[in-house]
């Protein structure tokens, strides 16, 4: 949303004077250039007002730098008049910054958590036709949701057989979403049993973690069985070719992700095969450093 002032055109009629001049009007020249860029104000809970229902601000497109923007996916949740959609509103860059890369692909995305299917439909018009959609819930309900390209299985996310058979089921994940019930015993077993299911070069996102702060969910300010304080220890094993201590040796994760994202409520890694890295010089030393600036012997230079 650009920052603006009341003020008046030359023409003497009032409107909302917005970054480099551009202003909200009602006017043919405006109207067309601002269509695509309707930014939906929020209530005093944060919560978006129904479009419909809003006096949208607007800016001309020129003037609105891109980070504020709407990607593809704020708008399509924006337009929706279909199935149930609910997000956190900052979820949507997340998904842009991490997801881009798959669009008109022949991607294999599963979503574990169905709800009313909205995001499923997302999801399919974001990838593109040639996408696999997999919605897993264990509502039954969920059945009737299925359509052309997107399949519905259901099952407990927290069901480790249930998992395994998943996996079998299922033989290639490229983008997995745990968005389910968001419990810690349910995002710790999917992780434990899907992540190293994932494609080579897939991409993990569990969203709503601050569940991991709701003790009604199990959660609480580093209480040790939380998610959250489960994932921060993938951090020492994304560095495990570092460590000099047996406790913390070299493991699958740390040979197959390339990198944690942590967001407010959002984990994200991204996979790719890992070896064991090496550091490299260019330049010429220009004096003796001290001992103390070395490496430990299993990165000393030959």
């Amino acid at each position: 949303m650009c920052g603006g002032s009341r003020g008046r055109r030359r023409d003497g009629s009032r409107g909302l004077v917005c970054a480099r001049g551009a202003v909200e009007g009602r006017g043919t020249d405006f109207a067309d250039t601002v269509a695509e860029q309707l930014v939906p104000p929020a209530d005093r809970d944060g919560l978006p007002i129904p479009v419909s229902d809003a006096k949208l601000v607007r800016c001309m497109h020129r003037t609105i730098p891109a980070a504020f923007r709407m990607n593809d996916l704020e708008k399509y949740f924006t337009a929706n008049t279909g199935r149930l959609i609910h997000k956190w509103q900052h979820y949507f860059e997340i998904y842009e910054r991490h997801f881009a890369r798959f669009r008109n692909t022949d991607v294999h995305v599963v979503e574990i958590g169905v709800g009313q299917g909205g995001s499923l439909q997302m999801w399919q018009a974001y990838f593109g036709a040639e996408a696999s959609i997999v919605g897993v819930d264990n509502n039954p309900d969920c059945t009737r949701l299925a359509a052309d390209g997107i399949r519905i299985v259901i099952g407990d996310q927290g069901d480790r057989d249930f998992l395994r058979r998943l996996r079998e089921e299922i033989p290639r994940i490229d983008v997995l979403i745990d968005d389910g019930g968001h419990l810690m015993n349910l995002q710790i077993a999917t992780f434990e049993e899907l992540f190293p299911h994932i494609s080579a070069h897939g991409v993990y996102l569990c969203e709503d973690l601050h569940t991991s702060y709701w003790p009604a969910w199990g959660g609480a300010y580093r209480k040790s069985d939380t998610f959250i304080e489960y994932s921060k220890n993938l951090i020492d094993q994304l560095n495990a070719w570092h460590s000099l201590e047996p406790a913390l040796g070299v493991s699958d994760f740390t040979r197959t992700a390339h990198s944690l994202h942590f967001y407010d409520s959002v984990l994200v890694i991204e996979k790719r095969p890992i070896g064991k890295p090496f550091h490299v010089k260019s330049g010429m030393q220009q004096f003796a450093t001290h001992a103390a600036h070395d490496f430990p012997k299993p990165y000393a230079q030959e």
